[in-house]
């Protein structure tokens, strides 16, 4: 290791500002790492990271460049040696797998490298995994839905991206549950990548199978399944759990659809977890915050929780008097509307994230004292030799109204 990658390590473990690992020009050298691109949500969370960092002050101080790398871990780990070999003071990245990137990420934090993951988590010690994952969607919106249906019911599985640490914390927090009711049948199980069309498509190759289907618990892409659903009959709905498009919110409070048979929730993951951890990344760099230490980097972004009865349209562009959801026409249908977080995010607006502009007139503001709340282990997704505590999937949103 080069004696400036060693100063560096040895300045952030004291929570000084490594000054020697900046750039000729004086800004840090950041890196935006996605896995892949291509859906809403993925360019909502980079646009967040891009919009802040043409912020006051990160648009004097901060190099930031984007890299996408595709769903081959590999290709991942090949960028994240390259980043780290151009002297990368810091990573915010959406990590493909939770174990495969692993080598590489401890390579780098001996290199003076800070890895901030976001959404998607690893299980090397020194990243930082800034994630709603342990904050139980599976396990809360598989409830949600046995709930509406009674306990009983033919269902699909509208999963994510395989092999990847969300997918599967979803995924087995929505079988905790699934299990412990004989009357759930789950007629299809199916990747839609966290995509609408995709999920469209899947969902009606599902529903020519399975059109009597009762149920469809989803992750993000929920909305594909409603068209999906509509086109196949569109004076028959079901209920649908997923995550937070606007489209979906919209649907879940559309009287005409209720009546179809349409209920569920809107929870799951938002995008804003990604301008967190660039933030609370950069008062590390800073020296404004002081670095955690190893086994207490797994923080836990809250999970949103938005039933039909509660869907609130909003007049401006920003949540504001508790609103949640934009009026249509007002953003796209697979416009992800968790971005905005008034406490840990108060620079991001409209434009921020559909277009990566800064808000006008807005400067970085501090991250509260508070901010930084510990993620519970999770084997396999967020560590290593770990346990996982006995309520790991406890629900904290739901209580059960029918009886396994």
């Amino acid at each position: 290791m080069s004696l400036a990658a060693l100063l560096g390590t040895a300045l952030l473990a004291g929570g000084m500002q490594p000054a020697e690992a900046k750039t000729k020009d004086g800004k840090w050298r950041i890196y935006l790492s996605l896995s892949y691109s291509g859906n809403s949500w993925q360019s909502e969370a980079a646009n967040i990271v891009k919009a802040l960092a043409k912020t006051p002050p990160f648009d004097k101080t901060v190099e930031l460049t984007e890299v996408i790398s595709g769903t081959d871990p590999q290709a991942q780990i090949s960028d994240y040696e390259s980043m780290i070999a151009n002297g990368a003071d810091g990573i915010v990245s959406f990590p493909i797998s939770s174990t495969a990137l692993n080598r590489t990420v401890h390579r780098g934090c001996q290199q003076g490298t800070l890895f901030f993951m976001y959404d998607a988590t690893v299980t090397e010690p020194c990243a930082y995994n800034i994630s709603y994952i342990t904050s139980g969607f599976g396990e809360n919106s598989a409830q949600a839905l046995v709930n509406a249906l009674g306990g009983k019911g033919k269902i699909f599985l509208s999963r994510g991206v395989p092999g990847n640490s969300v997918d599967e914390r979803h995924t087995s927090g929505a079988m905790h549950v699934f299990k412990q009711y004989p009357g759930i049948e789950i007629a299809a199980e199916y990747y839609s990548y966290w995509d609408d069309r995709t999920t469209q498509q899947e969902t009606a190759k599902a529903l020519a199978a399975h059109p009597d289907v009762d149920g469809i618990w989803a992750q993000a892409g929920e909305f594909g399944a409603i068209q999906a659903l509509m086109q196949a009959n569109p004076d028959r709905l079901v209920p649908v759990t997923g995550e937070n498009s606007n489209g979906f919110r919209l649907a879940l409070a559309n009287p005409d659809y209720q009546a179809k048979g349409l209920a569920g929730v809107s929870a799951g993951s938002p995008p804003a977890q990604s301008g967190f951890a660039f933030k609370l990344m950069m008062e590390i760099l800073e020296g404004k915050r002081e670095p955690l230490a190893e086994g207490e980097r797994n923080i836990q972004y809250p999970l949103p929780w938005v039933p039909a009865d509660k869907v609130q349209l909003c007049k401006g562009d920003t949540f504001e008097d508790g609103c949640n959801t934009f009026p249509e026409g007002k953003v796209p249908s697979s416009f992800v509307t968790e971005v905005f977080n008034p406490e840990l995010l108060p620079e991001l607006s409209l434009a921020s994230a559909l277009d990566g502009k800064p808000t006008a007139d807005a400067t970085i503001q501090p991250l509260p004292a508070d901010a930084v709340e510990k993620a519970p282990d999770a084997p396999g997704i967020n560590c290593r030799q770990c346990e996982a505590p006995e309520d790991i999937y406890s629900l904290t949103k739901v209580e059960p109204t029918v009886k396994p």
